[in-house]
Parts: C-alpha cells; sequence; structure tokens
C-alpha cells in the first residue's frame, strides 16, 4: 500500500473513534433533558405554586439540576424583583402618606410629601407595563414541552399576569384619592388663620368656606372607600 493511501487510511481510522466519542456526548447530553423538565416542574408544583410572590434564589445544585430551565426561571423571578421594587418605590409611599393624615391638620402637613410621592406613582403603571411586556417577549421565546408549558403558564399567570392586573386599580385610586388629599391641603392653606383647628374638628367664618371644605371631604370618602376595595382585591394582600 503506498505511504498516501496508508495516511489516508489512517486519518479514517483515527476519525472513527473521534466521531463515535462525540455521538456518545451529544447523546448523553440530550438524555439530561427529561430529568430537568421533571424536577424543574416538580419546583414549580411543590414550591412555587404553593408559595407566596416572593421568589426564592436558586441554588447551585437547583441550577445544576433545572439545567437549561433556569432561564425560563429567570423571567418569572426578573418580573417578581423589579414589580416588587416598583410597588415599594413608588405605590408604598403614597398609601403610607394617606394612612397618616387621621385629623384636619394633617392635610397641612402632610400636603408636600404627598404630592412629591404621588409624582412617583404617576410613573408606575407604564413601568409595570414595560416589565410585563419584558416577561411576555421573553416567554414567546421559550420552546417547552407541552407538560412543563401548561405548569409553566399557571406560574406566569399567578406571577405576572395576575399582579399586574390587579395593581392597576390600585395605583388608579391611589392616585385619585392622594390628588384630592392634596386639594384639601392645598384650600386650607389658603385660608390662612381663618380656619379654626380642633382636636377632631374644623370652623369656618363663612358657610361658603364651610360648604366647599364638605363638599372635598364627601369626595375623599368615596375614593377612600374605592381605595380599600381595590386593596381587597388581593394585590396589597
Amino acid at each position: 500500500m503506498m505511504l498516501r493511501d496508508r495516511l489516508a487510511h489512517y486519518r479514517y481510522v483515527l476519525m472513527m473513534p473521534v466521531l463515535l466519542l462525540l455521538a456518545v456526548q451529544l447523546t448523553a447530553c440530550g438524555d439530561k433533558e427529561p430529568d430537568q423538565r421533571k424536577a424543574f416542574i416538580q419546583f414549580l408544583q411543590t414550591t412555587i405554586l404553593p408559595g407566596g410572590e416572593r421568589l426564592p434564589t436558586l441554588s447551585d445544585d437547583q441550577k445544576k439540576k433545572f439545567g437549561t430551565y433556569v432561564s425560563d426561571y429567570q423571567i418569572l423571578l426578573t418580573f417578581t424583583q423589579q414589580y416588587t421594587q416598583s410597588i415599594n418605590s413608588s405605590l408604598m409611599p403614597v398609601l403610607d402618606q394617606i394612612n397618616q393624615i387621621r385629623v384636619p391638620q394633617d392635610y397641612l402637613s402632610h400636603r408636600g410629601d404627598l404630592q412629591q410621592a404621588a409624582g412617583a406613582l404617576n410613573l408606575l403603571g407604564p413601568q409595570i407595563e414595560h416589565l410585563q411586556k419584558q416577561a411576555d417577549d421573553a416567554r414567546a421565546a421559550l420552546k417547552q414541552p407541552d407538560d412543563l408549558k401548561a405548569v409553566y403558564a399557571q406560574a406566569y399567570t399567578k406571577l405576572i399576569t395576575q399582579p399586574a392586573q390587579k395593581v392597576t386599580p390600585v395605583v388608579t385610586s391611589a392616585a385619585t384619592l392622594s390628588e384630592t388629599l392634596i386639594q384639601v391641603g392645598n384650600f386650607l392653606n389658603m385660608q390662612g388663620a381663618q380656619v379654626t383647628y380642633g382636636a377632631n374638628s374644623i370652623a369656618f367664618p363663612t358657610r361658603l368656606q364651610a360648604t366647599q371644605y364638605n363638599e372635598l371631604m364627601a369626595g375623599l370618602q368615596t375614593q377612600h372607600q374605592q381605595l380599600l376595595q381595590a386593596q381587597a382585591g388581593g394585590v396589597m394582600q
């Protein structure tokens, strides 16, 4: 056999084990997917669905068990973390200011802080919409087997779709109420020394001033009740 033929023969012989080795490695890698999917489905069913809206960070062992499905979980985790941060920085300060207004003089003393907090609240709606769109787009790009897709859909609805829907009436009601509270504070500020404050009462020198104040109070009662109903929807529980 000529040298050239022998070299060609050796190259062929040497390539065969390499090809076989690659085939074994790819097959072994592919075999992990069912176990990874099973582990991730079990995690969703036993930890995420029965749990609250605060999601745990995956351990190194869990990341290894879930494999490529770590990125599927990251969609849920990222939205939840950013959603919570937005709520805490925009909605909660407004609710805190509202809860501190208990006597007539509080309308004046909390007017500035409430006005500042309400400005940040106006940005919350668009922020939530943006976060949900990011999550929706990331989910649309996933390629999940049917068994995982069904369980993942439940987790997605619980952690992303429902919170985004439920927070909308809370934000709207809090914004409306805070605007009226600021109007009351501005009204009292304009009256200056004409107003007489008691422990839980307020007096005006003219009937017109008292009527205007009472009209604002009537609106406040309705708006406060709407806020309580929105909160009872579950987003702030």
